[in-house]
């Protein structure tokens, strides 16, 4: 990546209108980390030790549990570094970092969130050949596929805004790196890069979720068919959940990136919401309404001491 640019270092003001909050921020935000990593990750353990758990559906919840517990990670940990007191500087390849992996994880959640759709989309409407059609080596293609399409936004994204000329100032006007806050600091006419930017931060979610309109629409046309009151009532369980975490990702997504009139302290405080608090509530979405993945839970539990054997 090319780097013209005489500032070498950022420092992070963090979230606008929070003066004298540090203390308070710090723990509320240490709290929803904590909580984040430990709910991904029983989860994680939940799907891998449970063999009845082996199959497409949660083999894509395993890798969106992977996703959040490293999506607020990207951001939380200096966040929570620079609300202890300690300094808010970043460098400027630690800023670019930030920037790349935000959207890399971002993306490949987006892509998932599509390839979890086409699969529930499989496996109501053509239930009989779903094994067949989510065979294990088009679930690996399908998974691997959402992280490298999410790698390619994310390159073209991070080298977009960094190929700029940043010469001062360098105090970013938010918690973390991203593309509105850095565009603000190049020492360029940025117009057309942030309508690049828009168009591509735009149109990819907009297409992905297009297309998992298109699989519910469907979906919720095969389960009217359905007869039986149980059956379309266990239809539409399963896909509650996902239709809950889609809604959670895509509206943080719409008000920060697509508004035409930006909002500092209204967009940090829907990231915080996107960073931590919607990673958090995932494996309680997931979880609260799955008898499966709650049996499995209680065993991990048991087996990490924390819940007697018989609940």
């Amino acid at each position: 990546m090319r780097n013209a640019s005489v500032v070498t270092e950022f420092i992070l003001l963090g979230i606008p209108h929070t003066k004298d909050l540090e203390t308070m921020l710090f723990v509320l935000f240490l709290f929803f980390y904590i909580f984040t990593l430990m709910g991904n990750l029983l989860i994680l353990l939940a799907i891998v030790s449970s063999t009845p758990l082996h199959t497409p559906m949660y083999f894509f919840l395993s890798k969106l549990s992977l996703c959040d517990i490293f999506f607020p990670s990207v951001s939380s940990p200096k966040m929570l570094f620079y609300l202890s007191g300690n300094s808010r500087t970043i460098s400027y390849a630690g800023c670019a970092s930030q920037l790349f992996f935000y959207h890399f994880l971002g993306c490949t959640e987006c892509f998932l969130y599509t390839v979890m759709a086409y699969d529930r989309f499989v496996a109501i409407c053509h239930s009989l050949r779903y094994t067949i059609i989510m065979s294990h080596r088009v679930c690996a293609i399908l998974a691997l596929g959402t992280s490298v399409f999410g790698c390619i936004q994310a390159t073209f994204l991070t080298t977009l805004t960094f190929q700029l000329p940043y010469c001062g100032p360098n105090e970013v006007d938010y918690f973390f790196c991203d593309i509105p806050v850095m565009l603000k600091l190049a020492c360029a006419d940025t117009s057309a890069m942030e309508m690049v930017g828009f168009i591509s931060v735009g149109l990819m979610p907009l297409s992905c979720f297009l297309l998992i309109l298109t699989s519910y629409s469907c979906i919720v046309y095969s389960i009217l068919k359905i007869h039986s009151a149980e059956g379309r009532r266990r239809a539409f369980s399963t896909c509650s959940a996902h239709l809950t975490a889609i809604l959670l990702f895509y509206m943080p997504v719409v008000l920060i990136y697509l508004r035409p009139t930006p909002s500092p302290w209204l967009d940090a405080t829907v990231q915080v919401l996107n960073n931590l608090v919607t990673p958090m509530l995932n494996p309680l979405i997931y979880s609260l309404r799955n008898k499966e993945v709650k049996s499995s839970l209680k065993k991990v539990l048991h087996q990490l001491t924390f819940l007697p054997e018989k609940l």
